[in-house]
C-alpha cells in the first residue's frame, strides 16, 4: 500500500528533475521517461508476470515521473477505498490518460481492480498486453445493449471475486461532465452486484490529449492535478438517484477546482 493517509500533496519543495529541465518546457523528458515504462510493462505482461502488484509499481512509478515533470497532485478521501469493506465499482469522469495510468497505484495497491475499456484499447499494439493482463471488461461502444450485458455479467462476476471494477461512464474523454453523456452502467452494476458505488472526480488536464496519438498528448505544468474520492454509496434497485448522486458530487468538485 502506497498513500497510508486521507489525502496526498505533492510537497511545495518538490522540483522537477534536471532532464525534464533540460527539456525546454516541452514533453519530451515525460514522454521518454514514460515510454520506457510502458516497454517494461508491456514486456512483464508478455512474459505473464504482470501481477497486480506490478501494475500498482508501475503506476507508482509514472506517479514520481510526473512530479519529476512539474506535476502538483492534490488527492482527497484516501480512507474512503477500504479494503474491508469492498469491492467496490468506482465511477470517474474522464478527462485524460492520467487517471488510467495512476488509479491502479491507489486502487489496485488496496484491493484487486481492473477497469471497463474500449475495445480499441487491448488491441494497440503497446498498450494492449498491458491491459489484456489486467482482465478488463471490453466493450465497443458500438452497441449499448451488448455492452450492458458483457459489464453486467463479467462485472458480477469479477465483483463476487473480490475484485473491484472502476469505469468510466462518459463514452470518451470530456474537460466537464454531461449529465446526458454519463451514463448508469456504474450504478446498475453495483446495484446487481449488490455492492457500494465509490464516486471519483478527477481534473487532470495537466496532461492533454494527443492529436495523432490521444496518449501522447502535451502536459501543462501549470495546471495542478485533483482526485476526490467520494465516500462508498448503497445502490438502490435503478441507481437513478445515486447515478445523480455522483453526478453532482463531481460536477461540484470540477466547479471548486476550476475556480
Amino acid at each position: 500500500m502506497y498513500f497510508t493517509e486521507d489525502t496526498y500533496k505533492t510537497p511545495e519543495n518538490h522540483s522537477r528533475v534536471w532532464g525534464d529541465r533540460l527539456s525546454l518546457n516541452s514533453r519530451a523528458y515525460f514522454l521518454y521517461k514514460y515510454a520506457r515504462e510502458v516497454f517494461h510493462s508491456r514486456k512483464m505482461a508478455l512474459n505473464k508476470t504482470y501481477t497486480t502488484e506490478a501494475w500498482a509499481a508501475s503506476s507508482m512509478r509514472i506517479f514520481r515521473i510526473i512530479e519529476n515533470c512539474g506535476g502538483k497532485f492534490h488527492i482527497t478521501g484516501l480512507n474512503n477505498i477500504d479494503p474491508e469493506n469492498g469491492p467496490y465499482v468506482f465511477v470517474s469522469n474522464h478527462m485524460s490518460a492520467l487517471e488510467t495510468m495512476i488509479f491502479p497505484v491507489i486502487i489496485a495497491s488496496k484491493l484487486d481492480a481492473t477497469f471497463v475499456v474500449k475495445s480499441t484499447l487491448v488491441t494497440y499494439p503497446f498498450f494492449g498486453p498491458i491491459m489484456r493482463a489486467t482482465n478488463p471488461i471490453v466493450v465497443s461502444r458500438e452497441n449499448t445493449r451488448v455492452d450492458l450485458l458483457r459489464v453486467l455479467t463479467k462485472g458480477e462476476k469479477l465483483l463476487s471475486n473480490g475484485i473491484s471494477v472502476i469505469i468510466f461512464p462518459q463514452s470518451t474523454r470530456y474537460p466537464n461532465i454531461n449529465p446526458e453523456t454519463f451514463n448508469s452502467l456504474g450504478v446498475k452494476l453495483a446495484s446487481k452486484a449488490k455492492v457500494k458505488a465509490i464516486p471519483i472526480a478527477i481534473k487532470t488536464d495537466f496532461w492533454g490529449n494527443g492529436k495523432i496519438v490521444k496518449d501522447l498528448g502535451p502536459i501543462n505544468r501549470s495546471k495542478p492535478i485533483y482526485m476526490e474520492f467520494g465516500e462508498a454509496i448503497e445502490i438502490s434497485k435503478k441507481g437513478k438517484e445515486e447515478n445523480s448522486q455522483i453526478i453532482e458530487f463531481i460536477q461540484d468538485r470540477l466547479n471548486k477546482w476550476s475556480n
